[in-house]
């Protein structure tokens, strides 16, 4: 028996898990772990994440496919289906900070992460050792303001092929509109504060100078618009007035890599749904 996951979204009505249950049945599969919501249960949008093993001498990854796009279009559905034995290639982007890095790769190497990393990318070449003690390539693409349209060309001419989606472990550039739409896979950043607080530039500064008992850190897909994309995963430290700037950093690195981290492992277990610009996290 084989493992997938079907991630699924549609328009709330009686019958829907009875016709995605009993398209599991009919394909000689199980349902091992069931998650569902309801945005509104007198007529909403419905959400459901499914893990179901399978025979594969039964039916194929393709089969399965298309065995279930006529119980999609009969839902008015959005669905995707993942399996098991599929690892998503994960590139990684980072500037000179390396705790988050540090955490991605130890779990990784440890198993904890089920995914593949093809490359890390720097625009400084203070990682290189790192991703060398890994047996990961690492790519060196120095950018400015004059060259930054070059530095994105190599940087989509790598990651495009070569990875399933993008993870932004403190990586200090603003990605442009254009990479993003190029690139057109998940991008997930670390914000180093509680979003929508304190968006660009310096937040430990923003936090200090605003004397906040709670600082925070936040995981979220990459959008055009700068820290305002769909958020995945926040968590938080509480602060004091005897903090200053430097320590608000160093308790916030912890909770960074922590978040991320979260973020990431939700993301390859497929347990996020976007809706518009929320996401549901099962």
């Amino acid at each position: 028996m084989n493992s997938a996951t079907l991630i699924i979204q549609c328009p709330d009505k009686r019958g829907v898990v009875l016709a995605i249950s009993q398209w599991v049945f009919n394909c000689g599969g199980n349902i091992i772990q069931s998650d569902q919501y309801t945005t509104d249960p007198s007529g909403g949008h419905f959400f459901m994440r499914i893990v179901f093993d399978y025979d594969s001498n039964t039916i194929d990854k393709a089969g399965l496919h298309t065995s279930f796009d006529p119980v999609a279009q009969q839902l008015a559905a959005d669905y995707a289906i993942f399996f098991a034995d599929i690892k998503l290639r994960m590139g990684i982007l980072v500037s000179k900070q390396t705790h988050c890095l540090l955490e991605l790769l130890y779990r990784y190497s440890s198993g904890e992460l089920n995914v593949d990393i093809p490359f890390i990318i720097s625009n400084h070449p203070d990682c290189a050792d790192i991703a060398a003690n890994y047996s990961i390539p690492f790519h060196h693409l120095p950018t400015s303001t004059d060259t930054k349209a070059q530095q994105e060309q190599q940087l989509l001419q790598i990651a495009k092929d070569n990875s399933d989606f993008l993870v932004l472990a403190r990586y200090m550039q603003i990605l442009s509109g254009g990479l993003i739409t190029h690139y057109d896979k998940d991008i997930i950043n670390i914000h180093h504060s509680f979003l929508p607080a304190f968006v660009g530039a310096a937040p430990y500064m923003q936090a200090y100078q605003r004397g906040v008992k709670i600082i925070g850190a936040t995981a979220h897909f990459v959008t055009e618009q700068l820290d305002d994309g769909p958020i995945i995963e926040q968590l938080i430290e509480r602060v004091t007035h005897r903090d200053h700037v430097n320590s608000l950093r160093q308790k916030g690195k912890y909770i960074e890599k922590q978040t991320l981290t979260k973020a990431v492992e939700a993301y390859i277990e497929h347990r996020i749904i976007r809706n518009g610009n929320k996401t549901i996290v099962f």
